[in-house]
């Protein structure tokens, strides 16, 4: 009897290596989102044979420079993560990219920040109807209100001074 050995990644649930594949042969950039414990991470990979590089790259600390109260890790807070990583994607140049959701499901935060690359100015397809609704992305339903439209015109301007 013969022994197989299966990929690291595959056995440790890290990597689906069909989707990466065909993600890997549509040669268009790509969005991930991981979502921690406390934080949020979006990132705009562009695919290389030496290895993906990182085009733009958010945390969502980077609320708490903007004023945010509360967790980081709401569906306004990816919202607005997603957003700021648009627009630095979009001043590098990228256009249009795909979301790459890797072995995770697709949950209301990581549509959220997909919603916030979206309306950044990047072309991505995505189906509407599974964004999150307009009050949920501005808050509405947490306890710690925060003013989303006034750290989205913060992140714009940033944007524009680099």
């Amino acid at each position: 009897m013969a022994f197989t050995q299966t990929l690291r990644r595959l056995r440790e649930d890290k990597t689906n290596y069909r989707r990466r594949s065909t993600m890997l042969m549509s040669k268009l950039e790509f969005v991930t989102v991981q979502i921690s414990n406390e934080n949020i991470l979006v990132q705009i990979h562009k695919p290389e044979l030496s290895g993906d590089k990182v085009v733009a790259s958010v945390h969502s600390r980077f609320l708490l420079d903007k004023g945010w109260k509360g967790s980081r890790k709401s569906i306004s807070a990816s919202y607005l993560t997603g957003y700021f990583a648009g627009k630095k994607a979009l001043a590098k140049g990228v256009k249009n990219a795909i979301l790459y959701s890797g072995t995770s499901k697709y949950t209301q935060r990581m549509a959220a920040a997909l919603k916030g690359v979206i309306d950044a100015g990047l072309e991505i397809p995505a189906d509407q109807e599974t964004f999150p609704t307009a009050d949920r992305i501005k808050g509405e339903h947490l306890k710690v209100k925060n003013d989303t439209e006034k750290i989205k015109s913060t992140i714009d301007s940033g944007v524009k001074k680099q």
